[in-house]
């Protein structure tokens, strides 16, 4: 561990942090560090370990408190000790009975003990951005793009062998498709298994290697994708396509995210399951009333302006908005815009003056 680094900050709390603090800081950093996890790191692992094991404590917090380092099981355990003076498994696993909700120290270390457990090889994810028109995003569309990605061999179907040749088994695995390797933890000696490098778990390689991939089982290329875009959907919104990132020879391929962009539309927004949209209006037809044609994602819809309609009033066409996953869809709402005459002729001035007179 190193020399310089303070308990408390390696867990991420302060000083005067409570034991149940610790213990959760401890739960969340154990579990992001385990070794055998995606993202694991064993040296970090064993450093906020090794905190925990003197910060839950009491005796041993009020040492390192004090002194800046622990006495006991013959080594110290302060920030400027390699080992884990003090340290009892005892202690570390009784730590979590009856603790934190859901939370089981098996989890973090089944894998270490797990007596041959692999670990499933897996593709990296891919991420693309995507726009389509608000139309496309209130009804749903299907898209096709052609994606550049790692991808199975078409002609060995990832087996990367030759077609017809001799399968010979793995001299490096013995024919098991696993490896024990032995590495040093806090706990001794520990053994994990691993997939062979050499067959990828198959315990057996081809006498003669596929020409298009050379044996890899993949290559990269260029692939057609659909992608079916729900009805509704809002911009920023991710779609998942599972399996379909990049492939890996002997394990499971990553996974496909689609961030959809929605380009803006002059006449619509979308307002939930709702759409908004404006219609301007002449002042005599604002007074007098009058029927419209207005364009609708549905096409060319006739609305009904009522006599004496306000400025900004809204107006509703039912069942003209965004499809909804009960089967039914929102409203189209229309915000009324009164044009009011720039100018006015003589004749106009006239009646307009004898509006006034009368109080309208």
């Amino acid at each position: 561990m190193s020399s310089k680094r303070d308990y408390y900050e390696l867990l991420g709390v302060q000083k005067s942090a409570s034991k149940e603090e610790i213990k959760k800081a401890f739960h969340k950093l154990a579990h992001k560090f385990h070794p055998d996890k995606k993202e694991g790191d064993a040296d970090k692992f064993k450093e906020v370990s090794e905190a925990y094991s003197v910060l839950s404590d009491d005796k041993r917090r009020s040492e390192y408190d004090s002194y800046g380092k622990v006495f006991g099981g013959g080594s110290s355990a302060g920030p400027g000790a390699g080992g884990f003076g003090g340290f009892n498994m005892d202690d570390f696993t009784s730590a979590f009975n009856g603790s934190a909700s859901g939370f089981d120290v098996g989890d973090i270390f089944s894998d270490l003990f797990s007596g041959g457990a692999t670990r499933t090889r897996r593709g990296r994810d891919v991420s693309i951005d995507l726009e389509i028109s608000f139309r496309d995003s209130v009804f749903g569309t299907k898209r096709t793009v052609l994606l550049a990605k790692t991808s199975l061999c078409d002609t060995c179907q990832g087996s990367g062998a030759a077609k017809d040749t001799e399968m010979l088994t793995c001299t490096h695995c013995n024919g098991t498709g696993k490896i024990h390797e032995t590495t040093n933890s806090f706990f001794g000696a520990v053994t994990m298994v691993q997939s062979c490098r050499h067959c990828r778990g198959a315990g057996k390689i081809p006498k003669e290697k596929c020409r298009t991939c050379r044996g890899e089982g993949v290559y990269k290329k260029q692939d057609e994708i659909e992608i079916a875009i729900p009805a509704g959907i809002d911009g920023g919104e991710m779609i998942r396509l599972s399996g379909m990132g990049e492939a890996v020879s002997g394990g499971a391929a990553g996974d496909l995210y689609v961030k959809v962009h929605i380009a803006p539309d002059a006449r619509f927004k979308k307002d939930g399951p709702n759409i908004l949209t404006e219609l301007s209006v002449k002042l005599s037809d604002a007074l007098l009333g009058v029927s419209y044609k207005i364009e609708t994602l549905d096409g060319p819809e006739n609305i009904d302006i009522p006599a004496g309609v306000t400025h900004g009033e809204m107006l509703q066409l039912k069942g003209k908005g965004v499809p909804t996953a009960r089967g039914k869809r929102g409203d189209l709402y229309v915000k009324i815009k009164i044009n009011l005459p720039q100018k006015l002729s003589r004749s106009a001035r006239a009646l307009v003056e004898k509006l006034r007179e009368e109080g309208i």
